[in-house]
């Protein structure tokens, strides 16, 4: 379990093959102005897979069970980290943080505990454990009994955390351009659709086992969010294991122990030195986005919200209308990636 690197030679082969054969034509396909097309057929590929592939099958969640359920890239760690450590009082230790939290939507299983392992129950002072998943609201097995944890986040800091993300455990030299991966977020042909993702959840808020936190709130005051993340999981902790808590899932503590958080090499093409923690910051999606391009994720969420009947509050957390410009119009005038 969590061999997650490609032998040496295996991944100086691949560099080789990405360099001289795909990535020219890669070249003629952008030339030909087909990378939309190409990509879009990457994205429905994987999205199938995703779709058709890992889920929770037979299991069904107990009082045991604590779910952090959330969009790719939207403080998942952070806060599996936070509920691992609150479980356990903050003694929670390991070597990879998925020895001891299971995620039965990935496809190496063999890098991930057995969601039917029992030892970080056993091993827990309070007799939880975490458990991961990206699967939208309708695949996740629901039971009156478990907690679920969803974390929400800006789509825009969330496409460029991913990007960064995707580029380093998948495709390195062979990454698409913001502009094209930016196209396919906001389709039907990206792996996970964020509006979607959101809405199942935000749709049953009001279940009591259920809580919703935002990023930009886990950033701003983690203290409290942290308190309520114990209260929910019903766990009190004395002050020092509230101490505890804040620091192991601090930024500066996850990032100074990237190891316990590694992300497996999804590709021989995967950077070595690619990390789960990169910068943890939130409103800073200008660091790859121009104001178009924000805005453009901005109106393709509120459109999809307004059609769906969601009254989710997207403008007052994450709204940035940026005047009246045809965001699409322009991006796709705009020749910079």
């Amino acid at each position: 379990m969590h061999e997650q690197d490609f032998p040496a030679p295996v991944r100086a082969i691949a560099q080789l093959i990405a360099w001289l054969l795909v990535k020219p034509l890669l070249w003629v396909v952008d030339k030909l102005g087909l990378p939309d097309r190409l990509w879009g057929a990457i994205g429905r590929k994987m999205r199938q897979e995703i779709i058709g592939g890992n889920d929770f099958g037979a299991y069904r969640p107990t009082a045991a069970d604590v779910i952090v359920c959330t969009f790719p890239k939207c403080g998942t760690h952070w806060a599996m980290q936070a509920a691992h450590q609150i479980a356990t009082r903050a003694t929670g230790e390991f070597n990879h943080l998925h020895e001891v939290v299971p995620w039965p939507d990935f496809a190496q299983q063999s890098l991930i505990v057995p969601l039917a392992d029992d030892a970080a129950r056993l091993a827990s002072p309070t007799g939880l454990r975490v458990i991961k998943t990206h699967l939208e609201w309708a695949r996740v097995p629901y039971t009156p009994q478990a907690r679920y944890i969803c974390v929400l986040r800006d789509p825009k800091d969330a496409f460029v955390s991913s990007y960064h993300f995707i580029r380093d455990v998948f495709f390195a030299p062979l990454m698409p351009s913001v502009k094209v991966r930016l196209q396919l977020f906001c389709s039907e042909n990206f792996p996970f659709s964020w509006p979607a993702h959101v809405r199942g959840y935000w749709s049953a808020r009001g279940l009591p086992t259920r809580l919703i936190l935002t990023f930009e709130e886990m950033k701003s005051n983690p203290k409290p969010a942290l308190a309520r993340i114990a209260k929910f999981m019903g766990v009190e902790l004395t002050a020092e294991e509230f101490a505890g808590v804040q620091q192991k899932s601090s930024f500066a503590y996850m990032k100074a122990a990237r190891a316990k958080f590694k992300p497996p090499a999804m590709t021989p093409l995967a950077s070595p030195d690619r990390e789960m923690i990169r910068r943890g910051e939130s409103g800073r999606s200008d660091e790859l986005l121009s104001p178009p391009q924000q805005q453009l994720i901005d109106d393709w969420c509120r459109d999809y919200f307004a059609h769906a009947g969601s009254q989710l509050p997207y403008e007052d957390w994450w709204g940035r209308r940026a005047g009246t410009c045809d965001a699409a119009a322009e991006i796709a005038a705009d020749p910079a990636t």
